[in-house]
């Protein structure tokens, strides 16, 4: 099967700081996919690259079929409404009513009318779970979940192939966190998305992922399913996955 995200040989530099050194992964169509790690490794900055708000050093990402390397900005702006983020804070607007946040990329992005796009937007908010009146709130009147699922709303908008998830579960308590691992799984299968996600929550890792790759040293030292890890002898992989191994 072909690779829809293909990640060569990619080389960071902060400084005097070599954050990736010749990193490589594939990611096929329909995948859930994480990037593990320790902290400061480098995962959301790979993210960020493989979302085209970040520069690398060396090597390539290749996306949908573009590379990055050679991809012009007519390519680029196209390529950004196949994919949706979510970020590990929602990110939402706070100005903006979470119906607002939701629609912004359909108001940006096309030529729609505001009843068509009211109406999409019922649509994403019952999508991830939460009511329609609910995008008359705005993000200081929401719970922690609420801003997520909102955020998550606001990235499906325009019906993505691709799914960048940031440490979802982050700052939920365990109730909730189960609830969106649930929520990602129905809407990769109902959806037909790949989505890629940096995690710390092993037991999201566990119960949403179909493969990963663990980043550490600089380097990728592990790629692939979650049944095989146990035979790795990393320190940060014996650790992480203590409990589970």
């Amino acid at each position: 099967m072909k690779p829809i995200i293909k990640v060569r040989n990619i080389k960071t530099v902060f400084g005097k700081n070599t954050v990736h050194d010749s990193l490589n992964l594939e990611i096929h169509k329909g995948e859930i996919y994480g990037l593990l790690g320790p902290s400061g490794c480098g995962k959301t900055t790979l993210l960020r690259e493989m979302v085209l708000l970040q520069k690398y050093d060396a090597g390539f990402i290749d996306i949908l079929g573009y590379n990055f390397s050679n991809i012009t900005q007519e390519q680029s702006q196209h390529l950004r409404r196949e994919w949706g983020v979510l970020f590990q804070s929602g990110a939402l607007f706070s100005s903006l009513s979470v119906g607002q946040n939701i629609a912004l990329g359909l108001v940006e992005y096309s030529d729609l009318s505001k009843k068509m796009i009211d109406e999409i937007v019922a649509f994403k908010i019952n999508l991830v779970g939460l009511e329609v009146s609910d995008a008359d709130l705005f993000p200081s009147q929401i719970s922690g979940g609420m801003k997520k699922k909102a955020a998550l709303a606001r990235a499906l908008a325009l019906d993505p192939k691709l799914l960048f998830l940031d440490e979802p579960t982050s700052g939920l308590d365990p109730i909730s966190a189960r609830e969106f691992d649930s929520l990602i799984l129905k809407l990769r299968d109902l959806l037909g998305l790949t989505i890629v996600m940096v995690s710390h929550d092993l037991r999201s890792i566990y119960d949403t992922l179909d493969r990963i790759a663990i980043i550490d040293k600089k380097q990728i030292i592990y790629e692939g399913s979650l049944d095989k890890i146990k035979d790795e002898k990393s320190e940060f992989i014996q650790t992480f996955f203590k409990a589970n191994i």
